[in-house]
């Protein structure tokens, strides 16, 4: 028997960088997300005397004897974390092969880490009938990833990726709570059309940003220049509540203009979240017909979206294209996390 999971990919509309701890925990934080039609996906096929993960994406692999404890040497860390849960909390004790790939290049900013996470959890949790609903797969997901591996982030990639749709995700030390937008098809039909997604490339570091990010919020009360970047973050957590309210009653202008206040705001957090790239492709973008936009992810590098005027949409995209950045098609998807046999 094979199992299969998938988890999608998002996209980070207002208040990412406010599911951090410890800001989060300390002021609770806010992020409006939706999921795409970019997955991550798992494939389990039970039996063997060995444990062999193989990501595609990577172009890695690693292989342990069952009598073997995994050695944590930074190939496929995540992976040997998640699977090292299922052993010692679940009596996971058969021998495996799990291939993990992803529809998005790594270091893309839509999540790709944390849905691999979430996918290994679903096709982990199918093999042995734990039936985890989606907030428990996302607590694990991102207790294995920030507690067990180590791996500095937030919360909203976890349970975008385990619930799917379009979310308003609140945050706080003891819960977290995810509520569903009631969207119709047509906001949703002419969202997708005004927002064009474009790749940027470059070299994310979005460990050293989160980093940057975590010690602002501890250093507030003594650098001047720490206390703007949690200003920021505050300033960011106002706006996804706006931005929830414009996008519910379909105000695609009024949300524009929320993503470039958002930027503006979200650049002043953490260095390492713009460059002269960056600012290139944005500018370009804004003076095309743009109403606003934002890098996807910690920033630095990845894919960047843009909502636009729908009478300047293609102009956007030519000056994107014009620019060395790549237009991609996409659809939201109303779907999380799934499992299945084959």
């Amino acid at each position: 028997m094979t199992i299969r999971c998938r988890a999608p990919l998002r996209i980070s509309f207002g208040g990412g960088g406010t599911d951090v701890s410890p800001y989060s925990d300390e002021r609770g934080g806010a992020v409006l997300a939706a999921t795409i039609d970019r997955w991550a996906y798992a494939t389990l096929v039970p039996g063997g005397d060995i444990i062999e993960v193989e990501s595609i994406d990577y172009d890695a692999a690693v292989s342990y004897p069952l009598d073997r404890p995994f050695v944590y040497d930074g190939q496929l860390d995540l992976a040997k974390a998640v699977i090292d849960h299922f052993r010692r909390e679940h009596g996971l004790s058969e021998g495996m092969r799990v291939r993990l790939h992803n529809d998005a290049p790594p270091g893309s900013g839509l999540g790709s880490s944390s849905a691999i996470v979430v996918a290994m959890i679903g096709a982990l949790s199918a093999y042995l009938g734990l039936g985890l609903d989606p907030y428990a797969v996302s607590e694990l997901a991102y207790s294995i990833e920030r507690d067990q591996a180590g791996i500095k982030g937030g919360r909203q990639d976890q349970y975008a990726a385990a619930f799917g749709g379009f979310n308003f995700m609140e945050f706080n030390h003891a819960h977290t709570v995810v509520s569903p937008l009631s969207l119709s098809p047509e906001q949703v039909c002419e969202l997708q059309y005004e927002l064009v997604l474009a790749f940027v490339g470059g070299q994310r570091f979005s460990g050293y940003i989160i980093e940057r990010q975590m010690d602002a919020f501890a250093n507030r009360d003594a650098d001047a220049k720490a206390a703007q970047a949690v200003a920021a973050m505050d300033e960011l957590k106002r706006i996804a509540y706006e931005m929830r309210e414009a996008l519910s009653q379909g105000d695609l202008p009024a949300m524009g203009a929320m993503l470039d206040r958002s930027w503006q705001a979200k650049k002043r957090m953490a260095e390492g979240i713009t460059n002269p790239r960056i600012d290139e492709v944005y500018a370009a973008a804004m003076q095309a017909g743009a109403r606003g936009g934002k890098i996807s992810g910690a920033g630095g590098g990845g894919f960047m979206f843009f909502l636009t005027d729908p009478t300047r949409r293609f102009a956007v995209q030519d000056a994107l294209r014009r620019n060395g950045a790549e237009v991609v098609n996409f659809s939201f998807v109303e779907e999380g996390m799934r499992a299945w046999s084959v």
